[in-house]
């Protein structure tokens, strides 16, 4: 179950990227062109929310069964996690960041619907999902999508 779960992961993590770029730059187009926020603007930023809600719970529930992230923890503590760059990444860095980057999306679909005006909207979208896709591409491990 633990590597079927792991593929859906991988597999569901390029949806999840394609979604957090197209509703980036969609709020970026819609800022600098000063648009009208449509119907379709919230549906591509609610598409990335909920997809990247689902990959985080995919994700933590990895976290807790994997041999890997919970056994080392379990078995050295976290100084030898830490000591250790691959275990330190896949323990550590890159559930804290992608935790964050969801949170930074949670908070800036929230946002954007308390703002009156189009500008508003895309800018909280913009600003919200840019920083999280910089997370999310801060800590994507390149080395595994690559190979």
């Amino acid at each position: 179950m633990f590597d079927t779960l792991h593929f859906i992961h991988s597999k569901w993590a390029y949806l999840t990227l394609l979604l957090i770029v197209f509703a980036t730059i969609n709020a970026l187009k819609g800022l600098f062109f000063k648009s009208e926020f449509f119907n379709k603007d919230l549906k591509v930023s609610l598409f990335a929310l909920i997809v990247s809600h689902i990959q985080l719970l995919i994700g933590i529930f990895l976290y807790i069964y994997s041999p890997n992230a919970m056994g080392a923890i379990k078995n050295g503590g976290m100084d030898s996690v830490m000591k250790d760059s691959l275990l330190r990444f896949s323990s550590v860095e890159h559930p804290l960041m992608m935790l964050i980057a969801v949170v930074l999306i949670t908070i800036g679909f929230s946002k954007h619907k308390n703002k009156t005006t189009d500008n508003a909207k895309f800018k909280t979208i913009a600003i919200f999902y840019g920083i999280a896709l910089i997370l999310v591409l801060s800590r994507i491990p390149w080395g595994i999508w690559f190979s």
